[in-house]
């Protein structure tokens, strides 16, 4: 035996204090992690009201008082015991438990990082309660008598006092109370139906009351989020056999530079799980601005027996057991959300023209058609224009393809209106088309058209004022989704064999996926074969992307079933292709349009999916109501 294996340390069982400071760096972290699980206990113990105290940034003091059912007087040693919980007594428990906190290590963990005080009484007697103090001891506590009106105070002092390495790495006290903010915020969405109060040396922060109406938990969403927020959001609420999603969705046009507005809570607890944010992110993929993030605050209910919340120490991932159906109810109830962010917005009268006029191209009614004739068909780019060529040989392909199809969309025409040489055109260039006087609230959702400014924008005018819209970015929208219609009325996807069958280079996990996922990845015209334990053949890839690398999009699609065992790629990259054309061959700036073919585009903006922007995210039109601009010329003062 070596000297090195004689002197290795014989096998011993870890001091209780070590063993709980070495739990403590999983629970916790900072001070808006030891926030978030007093808070939990709080919500657990059916409170109705909880204040939250916090001093120097949690550092000093961290206090959550709650009016809770309260801890008796026979349990409250153990209420710092590790592995001592009143909320799951079995395997079964675990399996479907539906309370927040249920790992009875976090009052623990805390106490052997911090100096804490816990009162709690569970008799409606005032003048009852009980204390017990813990300061990075052992487990010998000590229980007192101390009134406390019925629930919970639990108050915790001078965090990594005694681990010094620790609290070194605490910041600022403003970085840290903004930490412990953003728990608060997420706690307080989760249960509208308590009265939160957030202080911060002793100054209000936030005091929100128990609500239990749509309209107060609004009040609730734009305190904590902001007015804008609830301005630029679309309420949901969709239901799928044992599946339930509400909440609000920021409209594509109302996005943020960081994801710091996305809150998604499964069964009250808020979680981040990859699943959910590739839902989310394929649902918002075409009508969002490259770069920025979308908004949303959502609900998802289901069987607790369905999802495992049992997979991380702070309990911020979940396991859903079929992850593939929860994928698919998120991003088809999303989708089919965005889908209505048009013009009609949730008007009654919008409502009905949409519903009355149809979508495709097919059915276009007579004004589409006469917009069309007249010249803002999609016709085939300029291979001056970056990437014409190859859009070109695309459309030619897809005109291959889909014969009859190019009738309505790829069929080049000639404009009855020509582009006016040199500078940009004027303004208004007809009389105007006028409200009806008799009801000018019956007047559609953009307006009628008054002329075009610069050859850039149309003007309008509706019922609240002034409406602008961009006509190349609003026509790009409303080409792109007729491509899209028409081409899922297609028989399927149209698939070309590869002359040559491409050999990639795969790992064990590729190849694996490949076998277990053979149906999925024919559907989307893909062959692969297996050809050796390393090595997958690519022999099929749609027709639409045979200029595109099958390597590429072979590993992308990989990936994404591997992980969500859904895959988007195909479709992204087909709809990628119809949208450069949908681009290409829109309307152009400094065309000059008549007052018919304008209100014909307005029109189609009210009957098609997600015009509110343009394939690429940006707004494809803009109000200003009658106050706004009367404030501008001084009116009234």
């Amino acid at each position: 035996m070596s000297e090195t294996t004689s002197a290795m340390p014989r096998i011993h069982v870890l001091d209780p204090r070590l063993a709980n400071q070495i739990a403590a760096g999983e629970v916790v972290e900072r001070p808006a992690s030891v926030t978030k699980e007093l808070i939990e206990n709080a919500i657990d113990a059916g409170s109705q009201r909880i204040e939250v105290d916090i001093e120097a940034g949690g550092a000093r003091l961290i206090k959550v008082r709650d009016d809770g059912v309260g801890i008796g007087e026979q349990d409250l040693p153990l209420a710092l015991a590790r592995h001592a919980t009143s909320k799951i007594d079995s395997l079964e428990d675990l399996e479907g438990v539906s309370s927040l906190g249920f790992r009875g290590e976090a009052l623990a963990s805390i106490s052997s990082v911090s100096r804490l005080e816990l009162i709690s009484n569970a008799q409606d007697d005032p003048r009852q309660g009980w204390r017990v103090v813990a300061e990075g001891r052992g487990m010998e506590t000590r229980v007192t008598p101390a009134p406390h009106p019925r629930g919970t105070s639990v108050a915790v002092r001078d965090l990594f006092f005694n681990t010094p390495a620790r609290r070194k790495f605490l910041r600022t006290e403003k970085t840290e109370f903004a930490h412990v903010e953003e728990a608060f915020r997420r706690q307080a969405l989760s249960r509208y139906d308590i009265a939160w109060t957030l202080r911060h040396n002793q100054k209000v922060v936030h005091q929100l009351p128990a609500g239990h109406s749509p309209s107060a938990s609004e009040r609730r969403i734009a305190s904590l989020l902001g007015n804008n927020f609830i301005e630029h959001a679309r309420y949901i609420e969709r239901e799928a056999g044992a599946l339930r999603l509400s909440g609000w969705v920021g409209l594509p046009t109302h996005s943020r530079a960081q994801a710091d507005q996305q809150y998604f809570f499964v069964n009250g607890r808020v979680v981040r799980d990859r699943l959910v944010a590739h839902a989310v992110r394929q649902a918002y993929r075409d009508v969002l601005y490259n770069g920025r993030h979308p908004v949303f605050v959502l609900y998802l209910t289901l069987d607790p027996d369905v999802v495992d919340v049992n997979v991380h120490p702070t309990k911020h991932e979940v396991r859903f057991r079929d992850g593939r159906m929860v994928h698919d109810f998120l991003y088809s109830s999303l989708h089919h959300s965005l889908a209505d962010a048009r013009p009609n917005g949730g008007d009654r009268a919008a409502s009905e023209v949409a519903a009355s006029e149809p979508a495709t191209a097919e059915e276009a009614p007579a004004d589409s058609a006469r917009w069309q004739q007249q010249g803002m068909a999609l016709a085939p780019s300029s291979d001056r224009h970056p990437g014409g060529e190859r859009v070109r040989r695309f459309m030619q392909g897809y005109q291959a393809l889909h014969p009859g199809h190019e009738e309505t969309l790829l069929t080049p025409q000639t404009s009855t209106a020509d582009k006016m040489p040199g500078e940009a055109q004027s303004t208004v260039r007809e009389a105007p088309m006028a409200m009806p006087e008799a009801d000018p609230t019956s007047a559609p959702p953009l307006g009628y058209a008054l002329g075009q400014l610069h050859g850039v924008y149309i003007l309008a005018q509706n019922a609240h004022g002034l409406v602008l819209v961009d006509m190349h970015a609003a026509h790009e929208r409303i080409v792109y989704e007729r491509m899209k219609n028409q081409l899922a009325a297609t028989r399927g996807i149209d698939t070309q064999p590869l002359l040559v069958p491409v050999s990639l280079a795969a790992s064990h996990a590729e190849v694996a996926t490949v076998e277990s996922e053979r149906d999925a990845i024919a559907k989307l015209g893909v062959e692969l074969d297996i050809a050796g334990p390393e090595t997958l053949l690519v022999r099929q890839l749609p027709a639409m992307l045979a200029q595109a690398d099958p390597e590429v999009l072979v590993r992308e699609m990989l990936e994404e079933l591997a992980r969500f065992g859904r895959t988007h790629q195909v479709e992204a990259r087909i709809h990628e292709l119809l949208s450069t054309m949908a681009c290409h061959g829109s309307v152009r700036a400094n065309r000059r349009l008549t007052l018919d073919e304008m209100n014909a585009l307005l029109r189609d903006m009210e009957r098609t999916e997600r015009s509110d922007q343009c394939n690429h995210g940006r707004p494809t039109w803009t109000q200003m109501d009658m106050n706004a601009l009367d404030r501008l010329f001084m009116r009234g003062k």
